[in-house]
């Protein structure tokens, strides 16, 4: 049967929008599903996925893995868009690419089944890269090419609606997937959003009959790409990515960095005890009143003001994304003191990213579209996506170089290559070498493990660390002394190599003591020391969980001192930008960002294009 390649000639809904907003919908769940709870999956669960067990992966580096498979899911759209403009089409390709989409979902679902799960993941998450990156610039530019000069005054409510099905989804699976990660682990957590994203794509294609199909423009997409009116368009759209660039680049951090926030504040809130990855599912409740709310009531009033056109609405909403990292940077700066504050606050956060969003997100996804000639439609679309990767590859980077490696980690790696399989039959205390490289010293470390799975580490000149530890416990019945107190309490003590001992605040309920261990050198791979935790005393029950289950199988006994404390020795893996410094980093960058966007948005010229032109 052929299909329509060109708009109704109608005023009013195009029929192939509903199987689109639908298929969007069942997408938005299955992906943001997955990506709320991989921080804390990757923190918390995915040591424990294998029977063998594994290392923990510490907060910077969760961050930076976040960010850079957030990345790569926004520079695929480059490979959709060109087998959609140039080889199939933006209806074969969103087809054929779910298909990898469908697919990653199950590998995710695989893990701690068979073989490693650090495989399984690296795969399910290449493949959902490869899947949603790709099919993401066919989608939106899909949408816009159901319309003709007829119903062309309805574009601006479906962008709308199609950003309103995307949260849609969201809501539910933001508070489902960290609740079935929470009481039914993994593969529960994964799977119920692969089974989503097949639905997603039957529901696509029961829309195939109801679609315009435009045809791909073959190899004469680049005679009109690499035309003057294709350069000039993206020689003008190009500068504006950069800023919306910097737009995702903290908005994405809501996912990663605000979720470890998060688990800092007390999540008792309006009755309810929240888990922290299920904060974020503010943000899409909040889509759903924003949209409406600026559409009909805020846009209208302030026109009546002055002319609200796209570029300054993008504008006032890098100025709301100010504000929010301003809130963000202060609510750390309490934790950073010992305070557990409300979870609300971080909603308060929520509330003014998301008018960010709505003002930056929304109205760039349909500038752009606007602003693009016909046949660079998915391209256009592509390069708008290509921001968000190129706003979470920086956000990847900065956490990457802010994070130190562990001396004692890259010892046992080794160490444990070297050795024959039937150490992980048994526990063992696994000798390893220090700053001098070899074993039999005084600076050598000691891997606890048992069963092949490491516990602990031990650190050399631990009984000055733990005398340390001693002064601290001493002075901490109610709370933890601030910092100033905590450096004063341990002035005199020194560690074997003579460096002074340096105390700092966490949390309310975790310090650290370290010094500069024998690579005299701060927060660097031999920096040595402990982080002390408050337990919950003795009273407490094992909760019902998926993970305490499974460290119940694993033979893992948690530490419990009744009114006590739980000290972790550690070597290195600290990161050089943390607490409310992290946060005001990414202050100044949008700060300077806006500074520079508004001239910008002042000798911006618009051309709209549309199928007609």
């Amino acid at each position: 049967m052929a299909h329509r390649s060109t708009p109704l000639e109608t005023d009013k809904m195009p029929p192939g929008i509903p199987y689109i907003i639908g298929n969007e919908a069942a997408e938005r769940f299955s992906f943001y599903g997955m990506r709320t709870i991989l921080v804390v999956f990757m923190t918390q669960y995915l040591q424990f996925m294998d029977n063998t067990g594994g290392t923990s992966i510490s907060g910077t580096e969760a961050v930076g893995y976040f960010h850079q498979f957030a990345g790569w899911v926004y520079f695929t759209p480059l490979i959709g868009a060109l087998l959609s403009d140039i080889f199939l089409g933006k209806y074969r390709t969103i087809l054929f690419l779910s298909l990898f989409y469908c697919l990653g979902h199950g590998a995710l679902a695989c893990m701690g089944l068979v073989g490693e799960s650090k495989w399984w993941l690296i795969t399910g998450l290449s493949l959902i890269c490869i899947g949603a990156g790709g099919i993401k610039p066919c989608v939106s530019a899909h949408v816009g090419d159901q319309f003709g000069k007829l119903n062309q005054h309805l574009i601006t409510r479906i962008y709308n609606w199609f950003y309103f099905s995307i949260n849609f989804g969201a809501i539910f699976s933001t508070l489902l997937t960290p609740w079935l990660l929470e009481h039914y682990g993994p593969h529960w957590a994964f799977g119920v959003p692969g089974v989503l994203m097949a639905i997603a794509t039957f529901m696509f294609w029961l829309g195939r009959h109801r679609f315009v199909h435009i045809p791909a423009s073959g190899w004469g997409f680049f005679r009109e790409a690499f035309s003057w009116e294709g350069f000039a368009a993206l020689a003008k759209l190009i500068p504006l990515f950069v800023f919306i660039a910097v737009f995702w680049s903290l908005y994405d951090q809501t996912g990663s960095s605000w979720v470890l926030q998060a688990k800092q504040m007390d999540l008792n809130f309006l009755g309810v005890t929240w888990l922290e990855s299920q904060i974020q599912a503010v943000n899409p409740i909040l889509i759903l009143i924003f949209i409406p709310l600026f559409t009909l009531v805020l846009y209208p009033a302030i026109n009546r003001v002055f002319r609200l056109t796209p570029l300054r609405k993008i504008g006032i909403g890098l100025s709301l994304l100010v504000a929010t990292y301003v809130l963000t940077t202060v609510v750390q700066s309490w934790i950073d003191a010992g305070q557990r504050p409300s979870i609300g606050w971080q909603m308060l956060s929520f509330i003014l990213i998301t008018a960010a969003e709505v003002m930056v997100a929304i109205v760039g996804l349909e500038f752009a579209y606007t602003q693009a000639p016909r046949a660079m439609k998915s391209w256009v679309m592509s390069l708008f996506w290509l921001a968000v990767w190129l706003g979470n590859y920086f956000t990847a980077e900065v956490n990457r170089f802010i994070s130190t490696p562990s001396a004692a980690r890259l010892q046992f790696t080794e160490a444990i290559s070297r050795l024959p399989e039937d150490w992980k039959t048994s526990p063992r205390n696994i000798v390893l070498p220090g700053y001098d490289g070899i074993t039999g010293t005084a600076d050598d470390f000691i891997a606890r493990c048992r069963q092949g799975r490491l516990d602990s580490f031990e650190i050399p000149g631990r009984d000055l660390y733990f005398s340390a530890a001693e002064r601290i416990e001493q002075a901490s019945a109610e709370k933890f002394p601030a910092k100033e107190q905590g450096n004063l309490l341990l002035q005199g003590i020194k560690d074997p190599w003579g460096n002074a001992m340096r105390y700092e605040v966490i949390d309310s309920s975790h310090i650290r003591i370290s010094s500069k261990g024998p690579g005299e050198k701060e927060k660097s791979e031999w920096s040595l020391g402990l982080v002390i935790g408050k337990t919950e005393g003795e009273a407490v029950a094992p909760k019902d969980t998926w993970l305490a289950r499974r460290k119940m199988e694993l033979g893992i006994r948690e530490k419990a001192t009744p009114g006590g404390f739980e000290r972790t020795e550690f070597s290195g893996g600290e990161s050089k930008l943390e607490g409310a410094a992290y946060f005001r980093f990414f202050t100044w960058l949008i700060l300077g960002a806006l500074a520079v966007y508004l001239p910008f948005s002042l000798i911006y010229r618009p051309k709209t294009y549309l199928h007609e032109s």
